[in-house]
C-alpha cells in the first residue's frame, strides 16, 4: 500500500517547482537581453551578411560558449542566411580534456572542426620559465585560425571578446601603451585576408557569467598551460569591476565614449588638421562649447575620481 505524501514532501515539491519556474523566467529574460545586444552589434557594424560562413572560435570558456549559443539562436530567425562552423584549436596543453568540446558540439548539432597542433611545446621552448606565454601563444593561434578559415572558405571569423574586454584593452593602451586605442568590434586581419568580428561587443561580462551557469556549459579552465596571468590586464579588470560595483552605469558611459570621439578636441594632428584651422566664423565640431559645465562630470564625482588614494602596504 502506497503512503500518502507528507506535508513536508508537498512543501519541498512546491519549493522545487517555484525555483524551477524562477530559473526559467531568469533564463528567458537574460537570453532576450543577450540576443538583443548581439543582434544590435551585428546590425550596427554589419558583421554578418547574406551567405556568410562564420567561423566561431571556441576556447572552451564561458565567452565563446555564450557566443556560439547566441549565434545559433539568432541564426534560426535572422533575416539573412548564414552558416556557422565551430572551431577549436587543441594546442596539446597537458591535461586538456579532448572529449569535452566534441561531445558538446555534437549535442547541440553545430558543424565543427577540432585542429590539433602542438603550439604548447613551441611556446615552452621559446619563452623563459616564469614569463607570460600568452602573447606568443596568441600569435601562433591566430595564424593557425587564419589558415583554417581559408581552408574552410569562411568569410568571417568570430571572436568572443565582450564589452569589458574592449574597455580593459582601451585602458591597457591608455595606461601602458600611450595610445587611445581599443579593440574594435570589426576589423581586417593583419594579413589583410580575413574579416574578424566580435559579436559580443555590447555584452557585459557579468551577464555571460550568469548565462554560463544557467546553461551549464562544460567550461574548460584557461590555465592548463601553467602560464602566469597578464598582471596588467588583471589590475585593469579589477579596477573596472570595482567601478561597476561602486558606481553603477560608469562602464556603460565609458563604453559609449568609445563611439563618441571628437578628434578636434584631442591632440592628434594626424587625425585633425590643426595647422590649417582658421577662425573664419564656421564652428568646427562644437568649438569650445564641449567645455561647458553640463558636459563634464559633477565636481563631487570628479573629486572622487582623482582624489589621492592611500596605499595599503600591509
Amino acid at each position: 500500500m502506497l503512503e500518502a505524501p507528507s506535508d513536508a514532501q508537498d512543501l519541498a515539491a512546491k519549493e522545487l517547482a517555484e525555483k524551477d519556474k524562477k530559473q526559467r523566467f531568469e533564463m528567458n529574460k537574460l537570453n532576450k537581453r543577450l540576443r538583443h545586444a548581439v543582434g544590435d552589434a551585428i546590425r550596427d557594424y554589419n558583421m554578418i551578411e547574406e551567405g556568410d560562413k562564420v567561423m566561431v572560435c571556441l576556447s572552451g570558456g564561458k565567452d565563446s560558449y555564450g557566443m556560439l549559443d547566441i549565434l545559433m539562436s539568432l541564426q534560426r530567425n535572422a533575416p539573412v542566411k548564414f552558416e556557422l562552423l565551430a572551431v577549436n584549436l587543441d594546442q596539446k596543453q597537458p591535461g586538456f580534456p579532448e572529449d569535452v568540446l566534441p561531445a558538446y558540439l555534437k549535442s547541440v548539432g553545430v558543424p565543427y572542426r577540432i585542429i590539433e597542433q602542438d603550439t604548447y611545446s613551441i611556446v615552452k621552448r621559446v619563452v623563459e620559465e616564469g614569463k607570460t606565454t600568452c602573447s606568443l601563444c596568441s600569435r601562433l593561434r591566430r595564424g593557425i585560425l587564419y589558415r583554417v578559415a581559408t581552408e574552410e572558405g569562411c568569410t568571417k571569423i568570430a571572436l568572443g571578446h565582450h564589452r569589458d574586454d574592449i574597455l580593459a584593452t582601451f585602458f591597457l593602451n591608455f595606461f601602458y601603451g600611450a595610445k587611445l586605442k581599443g579593440m574594435p568590434p570589426k576589423l581586417v586581419s593583419d594579413n589583410g585576408e580575413h574579416m574578424v568580428i566580435r559579436p559580443l561587443a555590447y555584452v557585459r561580462e557579468k551577464d555571460l557569467i550568469r548565462y554560463a551557469k544557467l546553461k551549464e556549459f562544460p567550461i574548460i579552465p584557461c590555465n592548463l598551460c601553467g602560464s602566469q596571468p597578464n598582471l596588467q590586464r588583471q589590475v585593469v579588470g579589477d579596477m573596472l569591476r570595482d567601478w561597476d560595483k561602486k558606481h553603477p552605469g560608469r562602464l556603460e558611459t565609458m563604453y559609449n565614449a568609445l563611439s563618441n570621439v571628437v578628434p578636434s578636441h584631442l591632440n592628434d594632428h594626424d587625425l585633425f588638421n590643426f595647422k590649417d584651422l582658421k577662425s573664419d566664423g564656421i564652428l568646427p565640431e562644437g568649438g569650445d562649447t564641449l567645455f561647458d559645465e553640463e558636459e563634464v562630470a559633477p565636481v563631487n564625482e570628479m573629486s572622487r575620481l582623482f582624489a589621492p588614494q592611500k596605499l595599503n602596504l600591509d
